[in-house]
């Protein structure tokens, strides 16, 4: 395996395992009406290659799904891992 490969393996596991942690976090401390963790961090950890993370933890805890409350997770994350994906294919090709 190549270091480059090796890089993107660990980031990839990182980032999207504390991607789906903080949406399981964030719905357990919604369901607990307790302080929440802002939309702009679970977005931006998204973004920097947690969409598979979000996209998993939005399904299982049923969160952040509805397109009319949370346009910008229901259609954002999709897009960033068609994104993410296109540049996983350019870096490992």
């Amino acid at each position: 395996m190549k270091p480059v490969e090796k890089l993107v393996l660990v980031w990839g596991l990182g980032i999207n395992l504390l991607t789906f942690s903080m949406f399981g976090l964030d719905k357990r401390r919604a369901r607990k009406q307790r302080w929440r963790i802002p939309e702009a961090t679970l977005l931006g950890l998204s973004l920097l290659g947690g969409s598979v993370g979000a996209i998993l933890g939005m399904r299982l805890f049923h969160h952040k799904t509805n397109a009319g409350r949370h346009p910008a997770f229901v259609w954002g994350i999709p897009l960033f891992f068609a994104g993410q994906l296109a540049l996983l294919i350019w870096l490992l090709r």
